[in-house]
C-alpha cells in the first residue's frame, strides 16, 4: 500500500504565533517556524506537503474570501491527496468548518481542522499533539480501504467533532470545542476510538463540486430584554441584507409585542430570509410549542431547529451566492444539507 498523501493548509492562528519582543503580544508567523517545533511529524510515514496563505492571519480576521481560498486549494488538489489538514485559529474555526462543509459538496475525503490554545513554541503547547493527531486521522483508512472520516471535522484535544455541529466553548481550556446536539465523531486517548454511527458515509464515487460563489449579505440579531423598536427596525432595514439569523430565546421564542411581530412580518414580506436559531447551547427550536414561535412560523420565519449560529451564517452565504429563487432557498433551509441540524417530525 502506498504512503498516505496529506496536504497541510496553514492559515495562521495561535498554533503558529510567536511573541512580539517589544509588545509581548502574540502575532502570526510562517509555517517554517511551526514545523521546526514539531519534529515528530517526520516520524509519520506519510507524504506531507503544505500550502500557506500569503499572509498568516489571526482567525478573528477570517473572511469569506479566505474560505474561498481554502476551498479552492482543496478542490484543486483533491485527486492528489488522501486527506487535508487545515491549521486555523480557534476563534472562528467553527465558522470555517461549516463554510467548507457547505462549499465542498460531494466531499468524501477527510478535511481535519485543528489549531491550539497555546503557541507551538511554548513548553506546554497543545498544538503538537493536535497536529499529529489531525494528520493521523486524515490518513486513517477503514477496513474497506476507504477514508475513515469523509467530512469536514474539527480535531481538538480529546475529541473529533463534525465541523458544522461544533462551537467554541472555552477560551481557556484545551478541550475548547464541543457539539452539544450531536455526538463526537471520535474520542482520542491512548488510541483513537471512532464513533461509526456518527460518521458521515457519503457516496465515495460522487464528484466533488466546489460551491464558491458566496454572498455574505447576512446579519445576526441576538434578542435581549429591552431591545428597542427603533433598533430592530434599523437592523432589519440595513441596506443590502438578504438574510437574518435571529437568535431567539429557548425553544425559538420572541417577544409577542405587536410592534415586534409587525417588524418581522414586514421584513419577510420584503423578501428577507429570517432563520430562527435558539440561543441555547442544548436543544432545538420548536415553533409550535409556544404562541410566539407559532406566530413566527405563520408569517414565514424558518425554523433552524438545532443548528448553531456558526453553521447558520455559512449555510446562508453560499445559498444566496447560488442566486436561486426564494422558494428554492426556503426549501433548502428546511432540510439538512450536510448533517448540520436535526429536523423534528
Amino acid at each position: 500500500m502506498s504512503k498516505p498523501r496529506i496536504l497541510i493548509i496553514y492559515t495562521g492562528g495561535t498554533i503558529g504565533m510567536i511573541e512580539d519582543p517589544v509588545t509581548k503580544a502574540l502575532r502570526p508567523f510562517d509555517f517554517t517556524h511551526l514545523l521546526e517545533n514539531v519534529p515528530k511529524v517526520k516520524m509519520l510515514d506519510y507524504v506531507i506537503d503544505n500550502i500557506q496563505i500569503e499572509h498568516p492571519i489571526d482567525s478573528s480576521d477570517m473572511s469569506p474570501a479566505d474560505w474561498q481560498w481554502m476551498a479552492s486549494i482543496i478542490n484543486d488538489n483533491y485527486d492528489r491527496y488522501d486527506g487535508f489538514v487545515v491549521l486555523h485559529g480557534t476563534d472562528t474555526m467553527a465558522y470555517t468548518a461549516s463554510a467548507l462543509t457547505f462549499m465542498l459538496s460531494g466531499l468524501s475525503k477527510p478535511v481535519i481542522i485543528t489549531g491550539s490554545q497555546l503557541p507551538i513554541g511554548e513548553v506546554r503547547t497543545d498544538g503538537e499533539e493536535n497536529l499529529i493527531t489531525a494528520l493521523q486521522i486524515a490518513a486513517e483508512r477503514s477496513a474497506d480501504g476507504l477514508p475513515m472520516v469523509r467530512e469536514v471535522a474539527i480535531l481538538f484535544e480529546n475529541y473529533l467533532w463534525r465541523g458544522c455541529r461544533a462551537t467554541k466553548r472555552s477560551a481557556d481550556n484545551f478541550n475548547a470545542f464541543k457539539s452539544n446536539n450531536y455526538p463526537s465523531l471520535a474520542k482520542i486517548g491512548l488510541g483513537i476510538e471512532y464513533n461509526q454511527d456518527a460518521l458521515a458515509r457519503p457516496d465515495t464515487n460522487a464528484p466533488l463540486v466546489l460551491l464558491d460563489r458566496l454572498d455574505p449579505s447576512v446579519m445576526v440579531i441576538d434578542l435581549f430584554p429591552g431591545l428597542a423598536q427603533a433598533t430592530l427596525n434599523h437592523l432589519l432595514n440595513t441596506p443590502g441584507i438578504k438574510g437574518v439569523v435571529l437568535r431567539t430565546y429557548g425553544a425559538g421564542n420572541t417577544p409577542t409585542y405587536r410592534w415586534f411581530i409587525d417588524a418581522i412580518r414586514q421584513a419577510v414580506d420584503r423578501g428577507l430570509i429570517i432563520l430562527n436559531v435558539t440561543q441555547c447551547v442544548n436543544g432545538t427550536v420548536r415553533i409550535n410549542r409556544y404562541v410566539s414561535g407559532d406566530i413566527l412560523a405563520s408569517i414565514g420565519v424558518i425554523s433552524g431547529y438545532d443548528i448553531t449560529v456558526e453553521a447558520a451564517v455559512p449555510t446562508l452565504t453560499p445559498l444566496f451566492g447560488r442566486g436561486i429563487s426564494d422558494t428554492e432557498l426556503r426549501q433548502a433551509l428546511t432540510e439538512p444539507i450536510a448533517g448540520e441540524m436535526t429536523v423534528l417530525g
